[in-house]
Parts: C-alpha cells; structure tokens; sequence
C-alpha cells in the first residue's frame, strides 16, 4: 500500500548545524494510527513541526516528508498553508494557546471550514449546520450553547474538543495530535481519548499521536515508535513491544508502566535500571552510540 506519510533521513538542526532530531524515517498508511513516544527532549514534538511545516524560525530541516507522493518539506508557507485544516490536522497540547480568546468557539470553527471550503451550493449544509454537527460529533452538547462560548467558559476538556472539532472538521487525510491530554486529569483525559477513537473511525484519517505516556498511546494506537535523544531506537506493534521490547530504554519505559507488577514493599523501578544513560544524562547523542 503506498504510503499517507512517508519521513526520510528528518533532521532537524538550530544555530551552527546543532542536531537534535537525527535521520528519523517512518511511514504511515492510510488510517493507520502510529504511536511516537519518548519522554520530554526527546525531539517528538519538533518531528511533529517538521511535518506540518511549522518549525520555528531559528530551526533547519534536511530530509524528506512525502504526503500522498508529494514532497512537502521544503514547500514555501502559501502552498503548504492551504495543505492545513484540509489535508493535515493538528492537536496542540494546550488549547488555550490554540484557540483565540477574544472569538466565540463556534466562529474559529467556521473559520476552518470557509478557509478550505467552497461555497455550499443550494441545499447543502450551511456552514453553521456543519459547525454545530461537528461539535456534537465530539460529545460537545448542547452544540448552540458551546458554539456561542469564548474559550474561558469552557473546562480544560471541552475547549481540547473544540481544537478536535476544528482539527477534524473538513476530514483530513493524516491528523496529529500533540500530547492532547496531557494536560487534563485522568477522568477527562480518558473521554477525550474515547471522542478522539470515535472521530478517527468516523472520517477514516491516518493518525500520528505523540505522547510521553505509554499507557495512552497503547489505548489509542495499533504501531509506535520510541524516541531517544532525537532518534527512533525501537518500533513495532504496540502489543509486540509491550511484551518484547528490543531496546533496553522501550524495556525501562514498559516497566515503569506495569506498576500492578510491583510487589508491596519492593523498590519501583526506574529508567536508570534498564538503561544506566537515563540516570546519568547521557544517551547515544552524548555517547556516540547511534542506538
């Protein structure tokens, strides 16, 4: 199956040539959901950027990002900005910084759909009907009040909806989602999964999901990719490296998920037990170990 999302030899340098993501290579197909976990400093989120085209200033990616067969890495702003909200997808962790405080929510909504949609013809959905059934398709009820909300008066979960709803709402082929739950307690993080499982079937879009979680990742995702010091050290099936991982870091990140496995008593283990860099503050970039 030719490949969605097809990343090359992605590298991602700032100042004078100082990599911190090195020659990441992956590929997504077609509604697949692919999870990319590491913990903080990782370089997850800065792949992510790369993607979607949206590195800071300062940062210079080499490499390869083929969407559809079409290479989109070098492409210049006004030709990959209509590729986003269409296309492309993306979930921020935080969605006060990604909603606009001083707009009602169902109007940054609409904003999507009239960016990258043509006029309704007669008899189609306006845009307003549209909004509202999008935000009742994330459990946004009832979806009039919400849409007629500013960011501030909605909870933590509903506003990471909103930026769902916005993300998903002119079905994009690939969507990424960038720690979107991190920020919520476990209760609201776990409907806010629930929506987002259901919203995936619901257009059939590719997911990358990153996270520092492995817990989540193994709900949502079916593949995964560990990260370390801006590399891919292990990748697999989610069930297969759950129980064999291959790289001593994907060995400490499992073990320190299974605490159900830790006796009463017994020392809970930690990453420096399965890999002594992660305690020491080295890892392969440090050591030259290319992992």
């Amino acid at each position: 199956m030719t490949p969605l999302l097809s990343v090359r030899d992605l590298s991602v340098s700032f100042g004078r040539g100082q990599r911190v993501v090195h020659d990441v290579g992956f590929e997504l197909v077609a509604g697949q959901r692919l999870g990319l976990i590491g913990e903080s400093g990782s370089g997850k989120s800065l792949t992510a950027l790369a993607v979607m085209g949206l590195l800071p200033d300062a940062a210079r990616a080499a490499g390869s990002v083929q969407l559809a067969g079409q290479e989109i890495l070098h492409l210049p702003d006004r030709r990959l900005a209509p590729l986003r909200g269409k296309q492309l997808g993306m979930v921020f962790q935080e969605p006060m910084t990604a909603l606009d405080p001083t707009m009602k929510v169902g109007r940054q909504v609409a904003e999507v759909v009239r960016l990258h949609r043509p006029p309704a013809p007669r008899g189609a959905p306006s845009t307003r009907e549209v909004v509202l059934q999008t935000l009742g398709s994330v459990d946004l009820e009832p979806a009039d009040r919400i849409a007629n909300s500013y960011p501030h008066q909605l909870s933590g979960g509903q506003r990471q909806r909103v930026v769902l709803a916005m993300a998903l709402v002119n079905g994009p082929e690939l969507l990424i989602c960038d720690e979107p739950t991190t920020a919520l307690d476990v209760t609201v993080q776990a409907r806010v999964l629930g929506v987002l499982d259901r919203a995936l079937r619901r257009v059939g879009a590719a997911c990358l999901f990153i996270s520092h979680d492995l817990a989540v990742v193994a709900q949502v995702c079916t593949d995964v990719l560990v990260m370390l010091d801006g590399r891919i050290v292990d990748a697999g099936p989610v069930a297969e490296l759950l129980v064999h991982p291959q790289h001593p870091y994907t060995a400490g990140l499992v073990a320190t998920a299974r605490l159900d496995r830790v006796q009463p008593g017994q020392r809970l283990p930690t990453l420096a037990d399965f890999y002594p860099a992660a305690g020491d503050g080295s890892g392969p970039a440090a050591t030259g170990d290319p992992a």
